[in-house]
């Protein structure tokens, strides 16, 4: 692949393993491309074969003793809401949504930290702080045409960040923060339905969530979004992915909701 046209890879290179974050008493590594250029196409590629993005760094895991970590996407004409997700719906009818190009401003910083203030006391979460250039590094270097950011708004107020990206075919959700005082309505829940409803709109057939890893609490809940399909290994470039379909919506996931309303900025709306 990274003889493709559309492609400039500048490094490549495998971690040292270090502490799992997922799974206690085990170690991980990561696979990591460094690209300054990608076509939405050739991105594409790389979302059916695991790999993920945060700015100009690619990556998917590498452990040499350890299939956990599994790539997790939604067929998104197929997919219906459990009445727990649609109940998350419903609790955040209130909530604007707005949808444009990454941004980077005082608010963006001040959610950012506080979300990550209250992770770490209440979760025993590491300590991160961004400032401008650091945020900029994580999810703004690349200007990656594919590249997007929904903003949610109660009141006026932007309460929440999900950072995600939109090629022809997917949407590829990468982060997600919050204010702490929104919390008890089920953001992230929320996040992941408009992510999806957006990608509906513009008849896409994927919607990827990252990793799943079953024995985790914090990554377990993307197999609640169902169906789904789960990427079998992490194959070459010049490999086809094989995803295998793991579950199937229940009688009473039939019914679809109603999403919050979405003002798309000036662009094509992807």
């Amino acid at each position: 692949m990274a003889g493709h046209a559309n492609i400039v890879e500048i490094q490549r290179f495998q971690t040292p393993r270090y502490a799992c974050p997922y799974l206690p008493e085990r170690t991980a590594s990561l696979h990591y491309r460094i690209l300054i250029e990608l076509g939405s196409e050739d991105y594409e590629r790389l979302l059916r074969r695991g790999w993920r993005r945060f700015g100009c760094e690619f990556f998917r895991p590498a452990c040499p003793a350890c299939d956990q970590c599994r790539s997790l996407r939604l067929p998104v004409a197929a997919f219906c809401p459990s009445r727990s997700q649609r109940r998350a719906l419903k609790r955040n009818a209130d909530v604007e949504v707005v949808v444009q190009e990454p941004t980077l401003t005082a608010e963006h910083l001040r959610l950012f930290n506080a979300y990550h203030r209250f992770m770490h006391r209440e979760k025993g979460w590491p300590p991160h702080r961004h400032n401008p250039s650091s945020y900029a590094r994580s999810f703004l270097m690349g200007n990656w045409e594919f590249a997007r950011e929904f903003q949610y708004y109660r009141q006026g107020r932007l309460v929440g960040i999900g950072l995600a990206d939109v090629t022809a075919e997917s949407l590829s959700s990468i982060y997600f923060f919050h204010d702490p005082a929104w919390r008890m309505q089920s953001p992230g829940v929320f996040s992941i339905l408009q992510q999806l409803a957006h990608a509906r709109r513009l008849g896409l057939r994927h919607h990827y969530l990252g990793y799943w890893v079953a024995d985790s609490q914090s990554m377990a809940y993307k197999a609640n979004y169902r169906p789904h399909e789960i990427l079998t290994r992490y194959p070459a470039d010049d490999e086809e992915p094989e995803w295998r379909a793991v579950s199937a919506p229940s009688a009473e996931d039939s019914v679809r909701p109603k999403y919050s309303r979405t003002r798309p900025s000036a662009m094509s709306g992807k």
